[in-house]
């Protein structure tokens, strides 16, 4: 019944926006009675919270695995196979994208928002501990928030914009923005 819950919280979420979110749509999505829902979720509040969790941590994961991978590798090519796996992650609920990024208050996405950029600069700046020769920047921890942000905007942006610049041409830009960040 949970997941039932959460799966028409997700389907309401998307389809009204979060300011039409509710419990009675969500009960009614789910085909139960609000009552029922209550049995499972306190308020609406719950149900979104399991839904934006959910979609953070997976995407979060991906990025994470994808990193984590590659943390031996060599030069600019992590980073395109990293904002690669960002992108496909950010494509797989480019709908539930929409809505967290751009519809919910920040005091509800942001720290969620920041603990994956933590989690993703902390994977970076081992990164770049390790090997120092990718980088000339004076601060690793410094130089990943940076690029860890202007990652995470430009591919949020191409991902909802969906801009005439193709999939290889945003990576090719991306890698040559990081690289002469790092590099110089």
């Amino acid at each position: 019944m949970v997941e039932r819950i959460v799966a028409a919280g997700r389907e309401v979420l998307v389809e009204d926006g979060y300011d039409a979110f509710s419990t009675n749509r969500v009960a009614a999505a789910a085909g139960i009675s609000p009552g029922s829902l209550y049995q499972y979720f306190p308020d609406k509040t719950a149900i979104l919270d399991v839904v934006v969790d959910r979609y953070t941590e997976q995407t979060s994961e991906r990025v994470a695995a994808a990193l984590s991978d590659r943390l031996g590798g060599v030069g600019l090519e992590v980073v395109r196979d990293i904002v690669d796996a960002l992108l496909s992650a950010l494509e797989a609920d480019r709908a539930l994208l929409r809505v967290v990024s751009q519809e919910l208050p920040l005091a509800r996405s942001g720290p969620r928002r920041a603990a994956i950029e933590r989690r993703i600069g902390e994977l970076a700046s081992t990164y770049l501990l390790a090997r120092p020769e990718h980088s000339r920047r004076p601060t690793p921890a410094v130089s990943t928030w940076v690029t860890v942000l202007a990652i995470e905007n430009l591919a949020v942006r191409w991902v909802l914009d969906q801009p005439p610049i193709t999939r290889d041409q945003i990576l090719d830009e991306i890698v040559a923005l990081v690289g002469g960040y790092l590099l110089s």
